[in-house]
């Protein structure tokens, strides 16, 4: 094995490791002494591979919205359904996900609490993390589209929507502490069901083509 390799296999580890100790102990008193102990190396070791827990955070997020974009795209590859019944698993799955590390995601808020408190603008770290959900999202309306699941729509408009519902979920589970999420996916199913049956058809310019949307910039594919 290259030392690159066995560099990434045990920097992956540690970024695995480190988020059970943000979640643990949240972000402000978590420490780059308690990260190193909970991985069993010292601080000096840390330091070879990240800089800050600043760092350490935005990568642990990174990986685990990247697992979570794995499971996206494998709902997508399945060919026992069609768009809509994919958009609805999606949505139920990111929704069940979101209420099942409901400790992970108000430590986020708490990280973007933080950075807006340094004076750092949170918004724009928030929109790198979550530009490849909406693409993802993206794609599968303009798929719908062109294999006739979907009537003709703005999937601007459309994304918007179907983002908006994930944005409620995430507060209600963080901020109001809602566990039960089944009124949730209720709804999430039944956006899905309206925009196949073009029910929920949101006004505006028809829908983009796959061309036409904007690629991901290295900045968005690199993440925070």
């Amino acid at each position: 094995m290259s030392i690159t390799i066995e560099h990434e296999k045990r920097k992956r580890e540690i970024l695995e490791k480190a988020l059970d100790v943000f979640v643990d102990e949240g972000y402000e008193d978590t420490t780059f002494q308690k990260i190193a102990e909970r991985c069993g190396i010292t601080r000096t070791i840390l330091y070879l591979y990240f800089k800050n827990k600043r760092e350490i955070f935005s990568f642990s997020i990174k990986l685990f919205t990247e697992k979570l974009e794995g499971a996206i795209r494998a709902i997508g590859a399945d060919p026992s359904k069609n768009q809509s019944e994919k958009l609805a698993s999606v949505l139920t799955m990111i929704i069940e996900t979101g209420a099942s590390h409901k400790r992970l995601l108000s430590v986020i808020l708490d990280y973007i609490g933080h950075i807006r408190a340094a004076g750092a603008d949170p918004d724009e770290r928030v929109r790198r993390r979550t530009i490849r959900l909406r693409h993802i999202l993206a794609g599968m309306l303009i798929d719908g589209q062109k294999k006739g699941d979907f009537p003709p729509f703005s999937v601007k408009a459309a994304g918007d929507l179907l983002y908006a519902l994930i944005e409620a979920a995430i507060f209600r589970i963080a901020v109001l502490g809602q566990a039960d999420v089944s009124s949730l996916i209720d709804a999430a199913n039944l956006l899905a069901a309206s925009l196949k049956s073009g029910e929920a058809k949101p006004r505006g310019r028809p829908a983009q083509s796959a061309a036409r949307a904007a690629p991901l910039s290295r900045e968005d594919r690199t993440g925070l």
